[in-house]
């Protein structure tokens, strides 16, 4: 069976006259290019990345209820100008609400499974931040061992609460059978942390970064996220000022970074769901968050468009060879030709993204964090 024919099931159409408050789009504007599902289903074949809504929040507490935050984004995101005709976008509506959250979960992950089976990247537009384990069914239910980074002022462990979203990370990282091979969390706030906490996640041999360390260092970042294939961001990692409908913290990433950790999301090669969450219109003033997430969106697509340009590491004619020693060990560090990324070799020989901060640690005979890391992983 088609998959079209299939997930159409689980999907509600979106009113696109609403979406445009019957203004229509100018040619070049990204609601003039897609391929939404209005009256008819697109054809996601043809696609390269989908949109999928979810505005399930019950994660937050039993009666939690905020209609239309993907809508709200949608508004915003279709009035962009695109720029990457390369990337074919879908939009494939709403999930439609479960009796209970667990059905939206299934829902969410059937709709997640059958899109990236045939190649497809996909953004969930949430929701609360426990739809993050509906990604990460995605991958367990075909046993196949990846890498996830979240994006949150939080770290969703908190076994006291009663409510999923916070935490959910708990299943995730801990469940068996588990496929989880690393995990990073990038952006946690400390005072919001138990140093408890961080202990053991560094234990699991798990790497959190926090908020001050990746705004002075975000070019460290890329090399994280392009490892993974699963990328969650919750906007509580947003400052207030730049997301009001992010009402945990005054502080947090800007606007510009939060749409570079999404563009790193889009370079990399094995990320291929995408989710936004915490995003509650209610809460939102003047449209602003709508229209943040929706230029992150748009970063997230630069980046994939500029990810395409990257050769495979067997074409070594494309990649400048670096070959070095720290501790006695001897390595090879590639840098690419085309966009100038780096990696890194490993002692059994395989090799992991890294960045040209490792490169001038390993020449000046220091181990880098990064390899350490790795090697307590193996």
């Amino acid at each position: 069976m088609s998959p079209n024919l299939h997930i159409s099931d689980f999907l509600e159409p979106i009113n696109l006259a609403e979406i445009s408050q019957d203004q229509g789009y100018k040619d070049g504007q990204i609601g003039k290019l897609i391929d939404a599902y209005d009256e008819t289903f697109p054809d996601l074949y043809e696609a390269d990345l989908i949109l999928v809504g979810c505005e399930e929040v019950r994660g937050m507490g039993p009666d939690r209820k905020d209609a239309g935050g993907p809508n709200a984004i949608r508004e915003q995101f279709y009035q962009l100008f695109y720029w990457h005709p390369d990337i074919r976008l879908a939009d494939a509506g709403n999930i439609r609400a479960g009796a209970g959250l667990g059905d939206t979960y299934a829902a969410l992950k059937t709709v997640l499974r059958e899109l990236t089976g045939i190649g497809k990247t996909v953004v969930i537009l949430g929701g609360s931040h426990d739809l993050t384990l509906a990604q990460y069914y995605t991958y367990s239910d075909k046993k196949h061992i990846i890498e996830a980074t979240c994006v949150d002022a939080l770290i969703d462990l908190d076994i006291d609460s009663r409510n999923r979203s916070d935490n959910f990370l708990m299943e995730m990282l801990t469940g068996e059978p588990n496929y989880i091979h690393h995990y990073n969390h990038i952006g946690f706030q400390s005072y919001y942390v138990h140093p408890h906490m961080l202990q053991t996640m560094d234990k699991l041999r798990f790497d959190c970064f926090r908020l001050g360390s990746v705004k002075d260092n975000i070019e460290e970042m890329e090399p994280v996220i392009r490892n993974s294939h699963l990328f969650s961001f919750d906007i509580s990692a947003l400052a207030h000022s730049f997301a009001p409908a992010n009402q945990l913290a005054p502080n947090g990433f800007n606007g510009e970074e939060a749409c570079i950790l999404m563009r790193y999301a889009g370079l990399s090669p094995n990320v291929n769901t995408v989710g936004i969450y915490g995003y509650m219109s209610s809460r939102d003033q003047g449209q602003l968050t709508a229209r943040q997430i929706s230029q992150m969106l748009w970063y997230l697509i630069d980046g994939k468009s500029r990810g395409r340009r990257e050769a495979p590491l067997a074409e070594r004619d494309l990649f400048i060879e670096y070959r070095t020693a720290f501790a006695e060990v001897e390595t090879t560090f590639l840098q690419s030709r085309r966009t100038q990324r780096w990696w890194m070799q490993l002692p059994d020989n395989k090799y992991i993204a890294c960045s040209y901060r490792d490169y001038l640690l390993a020449s000046s005979n220091e181990i880098p964090e990064r390899w350490l890391r790795a090697q307590e992983r193996s």
